[in-house]
């Protein structure tokens, strides 16, 4: 990661297989996130909307076939890192729901 994306970074979150890492769009009022798994290139999940509140999520091609429990378990936990800036240990805070 370059120094310009390292900035960004608002932290990760693991389960049972991998880590992801959850990176702003920009350092000041970002208005999207990104969810990576391992490489740069393996983007799970984008965020579009934040800053208007039209919420929109778009996963990456594998990640679009998870089931419907494990995207909105995606989404919570990048959710959390994102607005924490910080790795997830709790996970009872409520529910975001984003459209796509």
């Amino acid at each position: 990661m370059t120094a310009d994306t390292t900035e960004l970074v608002r932290g990760s979150f693991r389960d049972d297989y991998r880590t992801y890492t959850v990176r702003a769009s920009s350092a000041h009022a970002p208005d999207s996130f990104q969810v990576i798994a391992g490489g740069r290139d393996d983007i799970v999940l984008i965020i579009t909307g934040l800053n208007s509140g039209d919420l929109k999520a778009t996963w990456g091609q594998y990640w679009a076939r998870l089931k419907p429990q494990d995207k909105i378990w995606l989404e919570e936990q990048a959710f959390r890192v994102f607005y924490r800036g910080r790795r997830v240990v709790d996970t009872a805070a409520p529910t975001r729901f984003c459209n796509g």
